[in-house]
């Protein structure tokens, strides 16, 4: 805290006791009769405490769809078929009896807009609501007893000052000259046609509870909480046509009670229950109000109206009130119309009406807030601080929950489906604010006068004023300053007076009465002080037992608070308890499900390592056998080799010993069984590795061109019989010339073999197979024949896509014992064990490759198959410029005249 310089910190007077007994904010529920054109309704009324809320279509709140219907517990439940007058009397009339005993109330109606909240509260002409009916009983209560005008006076800081008869005279009188208007009279006034007959005659109310030795005198004031801006409804403002002022906001301030009160808000003071309500309607045509899609006339403020009623004890005499200002009591009633909770997407609210509404339902909040942080503090024993200033309605009435007075509410409800939802809201807060304690206020202290003083002055001018025992008073009224006639008149009758006096005076002595009645009226004194004194005692004794009484209540209700708690905790619990049972079971069989899923996993692991194994074990042995049958290609080849090679020096030897014997004639040339002795362009077709794995191999080839070039030299030497034979000019040369060519065939020969008839890397292994096959023929042997790896014993489903062209190739896949079919069904996967796709696609020299996808039909759990991909075989067809023709002469392990042609086919377009 932070002081001004040079003055002391201003000390706050200590606020008044509060009683230690706390009474539940009483929790009262209307329901409204159903529309015309609504059909369902979802509350049912029980009892006179209970009602039910039952879920209409289209509202599932529980996951299984159910519908859940819910009980909620007030102090009263008023039917559609309750009249206005039986809710005042369960609701309002005990807060007028204990406003007219010097004790504070709230009353507030809370609700969803269009349930009948202003309908409660104000009502109409014939049906007066609860505002109406409670000004009637002030009013019928202390109309005997009520001070002169401006005897009371209020101040600017929530309090009253008492004027003495002369100053309230004088005050009259000027305000009188002031208004422009004749003066109300005091009977009954002529009211609106909208509020006339608001209470019937027979309806009106009274309490048996008014001090008769007191003056009262009502004030009234009525203000708006609109966009939490306070509003002063009875403010005379001066209107201007031109350019209007807009209406000032008042502020909050804090008496030297600690009672929060609207600082510059006009306080009237009436003396009858017609004028009260003509002040109240008088703001009411000022409120806020707006024509919305849910209600008609839709408030968009909250209203209250204060009545606040002072009272002052008289003096001694019992004829003047008692001139000090600590005896003065003052007690109000606040009835408060809150605006009603809505939601823009119902009321098609837009604009200004969607930030009305945002401020409506933002002061709601707040004080279910209140509610709830005032509820958690006393049952939990926690002391947070509750956020009364977050808005202008809770931070008014801060003092009422604080213990400055009861505390009532009347919950408005709709039983219309539409308004199912925010009703539910409005329940569960209702239900929440039973729970609160408000404690209860102190009475007001009792004066130290003579009780009945009032009536024994009034019996005393009445005494007085009778004609038979002293004669009347002439007229004391002085119409003409020379009235010589009054005067005397006054003083004759005056000085009669006083002559009866003085001889009823004498006759009394006379008699003695006086001596004999002094004793018996101090006997009689004595005897009532004796018994005014038991009765204080019994009525002491009698407050102690209520106390201990209302204790015992207070402790049965908060135990049965508590059971409910407990009984409502442990349904709670045995839901949970419940649920995570099932979900325990559900686990387990979940766990059970999975052990068992992991033991078959396991065991297929374990089929799996076992199948491995014996691929590995069937590759290696392939593998094995693959590298033995190349090791033999490899030691034919090269025996091959030798054998040509060894020919080739037998050829050469032969040509060197027949030329070096001149005159023997040449043999003639021996013919070769080829067709076509220029060489032919061969098409070479292979397969690509796959896995590791050559699957098939093909190479067709004719005789080598090197080995039919080598031929034709031999033969060079010999001429046929029909040819001349030309004789050389130098035998010599021409023998070392044939020695030096036959030399040349041979190297080019053997450069042929090695070089230039494989000019690619990649017809290595091409070579090796041909060669071994051309030695399996020239011995004799049938080629061992080699099966595609598509080939089984299984059954095959063969899925040729109808995309698929057909290229012509020697080495075409040919499945036995297959199901073809363009697109796979369930039905032929569900025959077979084995699966193979026939997929075709440009490979990167431009040629179309075909590949064989293949896999195992595998059973799924569910009953269908699934196909589990192995194995990728490539199909693809190259182009090449090699040329090879191989002839083989006599004594050839070969064979005569063998030879392979390869001629290229054209691809299809």
């Amino acid at each position: 805290y932070f002081y001004r310089k040079g003055k002391p910190p201003r000390r706050h007077p200590p606020k008044k006791p509060s009683s230690n007994q706390t009474d539940p904010v009483g929790v009262y529920c209307r329901v409204r009769p159903l529309g015309a054109e609504d059909e369902e309704c979802c509350i049912e009324v029980i009892s006179s405490t209970t009602i039910q809320m039952h879920t209409p279509e289209g509202f599932k709140t529980n996951r299984n769809g159910e519908y859940k219907e819910t009980q909620y517990s007030f102090k009263k439940v008023f039917g559609v078929s309750v009249s206005q007058m039986e809710l005042f009397e369960h609701v309002a009339k005990p807060l007028v009896d204990d406003l007219i005993r010097g004790k504070n109330g709230l009353l507030f109606t809370y609700g969803v807009t269009g349930s009948g909240k202003t309908f409660t509260m104000t009502g109409s002409p014939g049906q007066g609501g609860l505002l109406p009916r409670s000004l009637d009983m002030i009013f019928n209560s202390i109309g005997p007893y009520q001070a002169k005008r401006y005897v009371f006076k209020t101040d600017e800081k929530n309090s009253i000052e008492i004027q003495t008869e002369v100053d309230a005279l004088l005050e009259r009188q000027r305000r009188d000259n002031n208004l422009s208007v004749p003066k109300t009279p005091s009977t009954r006034l002529k009211a609106d046609p909208e509020i006339a007959d608001m209470i019937k005659p027979e309806e009106t109310s009274k309490s048996d509870g008014v001090d008769d030795d007191s003056s009262y005198s009502v004030f009234v004031s009525y203000v708006e909480i609109y966009n939490n801006y306070i509003y002063d409804l009875l403010e005379e403002t001066q209107e201007d046509a031109i350019k209007p002022k807009p209406p000032q906001s008042k502020i909050l301030r804090e008496d030297q009670n600690h009672i929060m009160y609207v600082a510059g808000c006009l306080e009237v003071e009436v003396k009858s229950a017609e004028e009260a309500f003509q002040v109240f309607w008088r703001g009411q045509k000022k409120r806020k109000v707006a024509n919305t899609r849910l209600n008609r006339e839709s408030s968009r403020s909250h209203s209250v109206f204060i009545i606040k009623l002072a009272q002052a004890p008289l003096d001694a005499d019992g004829d003047n009130v008692l001139q000090d200002k600590n005896q003065i009591s003052v007690s109000q009633l606040c009835l408060v119309d809150l605006a009603g909770s809505e939601r823009t997407g119902r009321t098609g609210a837009e604009g200004t009406r969607i930030r009305e509404a945002g401020n409506i339902n933002q002061s709601l909040l707040n004080l279910r807030t209140c509610i709830e942080i005032l509820r958690e503090n006393q049952m939990c024993g926690t002391n947070k601080m509750v956020p009364y200033r977050d808005s202008k309605i809770t931070h008014l009435f801060k003092n009422y929950f604080d213990g400055e007075g009861k505390v009532r509410m009347v919950v408005c409800v709709n039983p219309k489906t539409d308004d199912y939802e925010e009703t539910l809201l409005v329940m569960r807060f209702a239900e929440m604010t039973q729970e609160v304690e408000v404690a209860r206020p102190v009475d007001r202290p009792i004066c130290g006068f003579t009780p009945g003083r009032r009536h024994r002055n009034q019996a005393f001018k009445d005494e007085l004023s009778h004609p038979g025992i002293l004669p009347s008073l002439p007229s004391c009224e002085l119409t003409d300053p020379h009235d010589d006639i009054t005067l005397p008149r006054l003083i004759e009758a005056l000085k009669n007076r006083q002559r009866i006096k003085q001889m009823l005076m004498k006759d009394y002595n006379k008699i003695g009465v006086s001596n004999m009645m002094k004793p018996v009226l101090q006997e009689l004194d004595t005897s009532l002080i004796s018994k005014d004194n038991f009765i204080q005692e019994q009525n002491g004794k009698l407050i102690e037992k209520d106390k201990i009484i209302q204790g015992n209540k207070a402790e049965i209700e908060r135990l049965e608070k508590k059971t409910k708690m407990q009984e409502h905790k442990i349904d709670i619990l045995q839901k949970t308890t419940k649920i995570f049972e099932d979900d325990k079971r559900s686990l387990q069989h979940e766990l059970e499900t999975r052990e068992q899923r992991l033991q078959r996993e396991l065991s297929e692991k374990r089929r799996m390592e076992q199948r491995m194994h014996g691929v590995i074990s069937d590759t290696q042995f392939k593998w094995e056998k693959e590298c033995e049958r190349r090791v033999n290609a490899l030691q034919l080849e090269m025996q091959n080799k030798l054998w040509v090679k060894d020919e080739k020096l037998k050829q050469l030897k032969a040509i060197v010993t027949e030329s070096k014997t001149p005159g023997r004639p040449e043999p003639p040339p021996r013919q070769t069984q080829s067709a076509s002795p220029s060489p032919v362009p061969v098409c070479c077709l292979k397969t690509i590795m796959v896995n590791g794995i050559l699957r098939s191999t093909f190479l067709s080839v004719a005789r080598s061109a090197c080995e039919e070039q080598a031929a034709q030299d031999s033969m060079q030497g010999y001429s046929s019989p029909s040819t001349p034979t030309r004789t050389p000019t130098r035998p010599q040369a021409s023998t070392g010339t044939s020695v030096s060519r036959a030399r040349r065939r041979a190297v080019c020969l053997s450069r042929v073999d090695e070089r230039d008839c494989f000019p690619s890397p990649s017809f290595h292994v091409d070579l090796i197979e041909r060669r071994y096959r051309v030695s399996e023929l020239a011995k004799g042997i049938r080629p061992r024949h080699r099966r595609s790896c598509s080939a089984g014993g299984e059954k095959w489903v063969d899925h040729k896509p109808s995309s698929s062209m057909d290229l012509g190739t020697v080495l075409q896949p040919v499945i036995p014992n297959a199901i073809q079919v363009s697109a796979p069904s369930e039905k032929a996967l569900s025959k077979c064990d084995r699966y193979v796709l026939t997929h075709q696609e440009v490979a990167s020299d431009g040629e179309i490759q075909t590949k064989l996808i293949k896999g195992d039909v595998i059973k799924t759990r569910g009953g269908g198959q699934a196909v589990q991909f192995t194995d990728i075989e490539t199909l693809k067809q190259e182009l090449t410029t090699c040329s090879v023709a191989v002839a083989m002469r006599a004594g050839s392990n070969l064979g005569p005249g063998l030879e392979h042609h390869a001629v290229t086919k054209r691809r299809k377009p």
